[in-house]
């Protein structure tokens, strides 16, 4: 069966599935940034006569082929699309609205992954779920301003600026598809929480949303001006274009200029850049321009978003999906962790495995690899729902998620909390057979869905969650069962040596394991 809605600036096709969801995939929110429009500020879809087909996802940015990619999807500049899945396209519903942005690290991801497709949620929750591709990597967050001119003023947050245009879209045409444009969630997973966190301080997106969720994704802090155009002008420089004259680059197709930044990014030089392949991508992320960003989001926090209500957190084990390709994975001895962990902590490393082992007594020395070097992600959260809830304004309520997987190795890794958000288990292997996932998946799309609907994720399935505060350090641990802890793993937050630094920054974790 099929869906039309009038969206106001055309009429989209969609399908109605199986369990009455009204599905729309693939609809352009904006007008194709290539050509002369490429590293420029994205703009409006133009209207359109006729009927769209909005059945099939659109292309997402292109981008380094990566397992979390679906297999086969189209890539293109033209990636500026979004979906929306609704249980029903009623005007009169005002159901509450969660947009969805989808993780990567900037660089990469797509709206079309599997483990993310809306229908379930929005049935169960009686939400309207979207989900969206904007410019990635070179395409969106290469900060030419320095080097071209007020012309690529924008060109260092392209990509969080699709986004505040996508929200636009959703505040103009969600009320067509049953939504309410003032009672818009964001919320996001690893890049996609980064990329939330970047909004709560982007004054063009103020008033876009009105409630955050941030899911193993803080970033109090953007990539200094400085530094950014370092990286481009490098860039510029490895693919023989001259640092003043934009044609060169815009000779080239998206496919070759991505091949270019790869290139650059793998095999890079300059030592005033970061040593590792994966920090160098990630310096190609939301920029603090003073303009856009005219500051870092939460560091402090943005009086832009002080009334915004926040759910933050992480997973226990962060790392154990990274870790878990290593050669030595589930294989190592005391000597090797203090190896592992030396080049991170130097004359700290033992201080750091001993306050661990003391914590976690049941654990293996690869067991506490993991731990420790899960620490960065959670700390962040920490940091950020602290200088929220000094703000004085919307509450912050801090999570984390110790459920584990019957995968080997996998234990609570980074994405592991997805499926259970939007009721997705069937969608992934990662969270493996335990019978008790399909029980906890209820509460926490519920959590969510409680979440956007009114500001409070409180419902009856869930012990009452009081928001964080620095003195009770409030937090809900989604397990089996859920419970409310306060400070959980005290000392290991204690014991770590100093500030957690961002990818760019000295002494980042990013890429050390």
């Amino acid at each position: 069966m099929h869906s039309l809605v009038e969206t106001g600036v055309g009429t989209v096709r969609g399908r109605i599935d199986a369990d009455g969801v009204h599905a729309f995939q693939g609809i352009p929110y904006g007008q194709p940034p290539t050509g002369a429009a490429r590293h420029r500020a994205p703009q409006a879809v133009a209207p359109w006569a006729g009927v769209r087909e909005a059945t099939t996802p659109g292309a997402a940015c292109h981008q380094v082929v990566h397992p979390f990619l679906p297999p086969g999807a189209p890539m293109d500049e033209d990636c500026l699309h979004l979906n929306v899945w609704t249980p029903g396209p009623d005007e009169t519903a005002r159901r509450p609205v969660m947009v969805w942005l989808h993780g990567g690290a900037f660089h990469f991801g797509s709206s079309a992954a599997p483990m993310t497709d809306g229908a379930r949620l929005a049935r169960a929750g009686d939400v309207v779920v979207v989900s969206l591709n904007h410019r990635l990597s070179v395409f969106g967050f290469l900060y030419l301003k320095a080097l071209w001119g007020d012309d690529y003023a924008d060109s260092g947050n392209l990509g969080m600026l699709d986004i505040v245009l996508a929200l636009r879209w959703v505040r103009d045409h969600i009320a067509r598809f049953g939504g309410d444009p003032d009672r818009v969630t964001v919320f996001g997973e690893s890049g996609g929480g980064r990329k939330v966190c970047v909004l709560m301080g982007m004054p063009a997106a103020r008033g876009l949303f009105h409630r955050a969720i941030v899911q193993s994704g803080a970033h109090p802090r953007g990539v200094p001006p400085d530094l950014a155009t370092r990286f481009a002008h490098g860039f510029l420089r490895s693919i023989g274009a001259r640092t003043d004259d934009p044609r060169a680059l815009h000779a080239l197709d998206g496919a070759r200029l991505l091949e270019a930044a790869h290139h650059y990014v793998a095999h890079g030089t300059d030592p005033l850049l970061p040593a590792g392949a994966t920090a160098r991508w990630l310096t190609m992320s939301p920029v603090v321009d003073g303009d856009d960003l005219p500051a870092h989001p939460f560091d402090p926090a943005s009086p832009l978003s002080r009334d915004v209500p926040l759910i933050i957190g992480t997973t226990k084990d962060e790392m154990a999906l990274f870790l878990a390709r290593t050669p030595d994975a589930g294989r190592l001895d005391m000597d090797g962790l203090h190896a592992r962990l030396r080049p991170m902590f130097g004359p700290d490393t033992a201080r750091i495995v001993d306050v661990h082992r003391r914590c976690r007594p049941e654990e293996s020395p690869w067991d506490l690899l993991v731990s420790i070097a899960s620490e960065d992600r959670r700390l962040l959260s920490i940091e950020i729902a602290e200088r929220k809830a000094a703000q004085g304004g919307a509450p912050v309520h801090l999570y984390w998620f110790t459920w584990e997987s019957d995968v080997p190795l996998l234990k609570a890794a980074h994405t592991m909390e997805i499926p259970f958000v939007f009721d997705t288990l069937d969608a992934t292997p990662i969270v493996g057979t335990r019978p008790d996932r399909f029980a906890l998946a209820a509460v926490m799309s519920r959590t969510w869905a409680a979440f956007a609907r009114t500001g409070a994720p409180d419902h009856p399935a869930l012990p009452a969650w009081q928001a964080f505060d620095a003195h009770t350090r409030a937090t809900m641990r989604f397990d089996v069962p859920c419970a409310l802890v306060f400070d959980p793993r005290r000392e290991e937050r204690l014991a770590w040596p100093g500030p957690v630094p961002m990818p760019w920054e000295p002494g980042a974790f990013v890429g050390a394991f």
